[in-house]
């Protein structure tokens, strides 16, 4: 049975507690959470400086059996003070998070994967795992220039998130993904959009921060993509939209994302069969 987590994103407008419970009315295992804001105009939910917040957020993951898959969101910048983010790692240990989403903020690649790699050492020593993110608006826009930077970290532990969306929006391609090594691929975010031959960065934020469609009304090959990821990780469903956010509620969205990523992997099993295993590469090297 494929493993949902509902992102934070998606219902970015509740706070952690209420994340874990409305997940658990709506069909999920995991949840994301993002304890550090992206954008002065969004929210972050710091439970490292919270502890009613946080006792709420375990009382709720303990009432419902859910687990949190990971925590977010470090933007590798030039001025980032690594060794200050100990508390939010912290945190997401206390939570019994997996995974810590960063994020490419940095012109100086060298230097970007230097600070990935002191991400990596500060989250394994709290046994989480860190995973690079690509924005095709930013200086690692795409899969490929994401494997170069966690090559050059040099960490083995170090991961890579593929978003649907963004595989889709920065050009890259199945080839790509089956050199990335499986291990390198510990979970994905799942959404769909509408395709088209081009994008201004406007459109590229407004459908990453704002409004994407649940899988299977748009028109991304999510399960093309899918074969080509390790089989049986997580599915991270990342799904903001905000109009029916407004209208229906977070809880209603949160189901319907979930409904439309099962109709779309059930209909996906039967030529993934026929195709003769996951769609894996060999997956050798970046």
């Amino acid at each position: 049975m494929t493993r949902f987590s509902l992102a934070h994103l998606t219902v970015l407008g509740l706070p952690p507690p209420e994340v874990v419970r409305v997940a658990a009315r709506t069909g999920y295992q995991h949840v994301g959470l993002r304890l550090i804001a992206v954008t002065p105009t969004s929210p972050g939910y710091p439970l490292m400086q919270d502890a009613a917040m946080m006792r709420a957020t375990r009382a709720a993951l303990s009432d419902t059996g859910l687990s949190v898959l990971d925590v977010e969101f470090v933007k590798l910048t030039p001025e980032i003070d690594v060794t200050a983010l100990e508390p939010f790692v912290a945190a997401g240990a206390e939570l019994g998070a997996s995974y810590i989403i960063t994020a490419p903020s940095d012109p100086d690649l060298a230097r970007l994967a230097d600070r990935l790699a002191a991400m990596t050492d500060l989250s394994a020593r709290y046994g989480l795992r860190t995973v690079l993110e690509f924005f095709p608006w930013t200086v690692v826009a795409d899969l490929g220039a994401a494997a170069r930077v966690v090559e050059a970290a040099g960490r083995a532990d170090t991961g890579i998130l593929v978003d649907t969306l963004h595989f889709n929006r920065s050009g890259s391609t199945l080839d790509q993904l089956d050199r990335v090594p499986a291990w390198r691929l510990p979970f994905v975010h799942v959404c769909d959009a509408p395709v088209q031959d081009s994008y201004t960065t406007e459109e590229l934020l407004h459908a990453s921060r704002v409004e994407r469609l649940p899988p299977g009304e748009g028109a991304i090959d999510i399960p093309g993509i899918l074969a080509h990821l390790p089989p049986g990780i997580p599915v991270a469903l990342e799904v903001p939209m905000a109009e029916l956010t407004r209208t229906e509620g977070a809880e209603t969205v949160a189901r319907r994302v979930r409904q439309g990523a099962e109709r779309v992997l059930s209909a996906a099993v039967p030529a993934l069969r026929e195709a003769g295993g996951d769609g894996r590469g060999s997956g050798e090297s970046c």
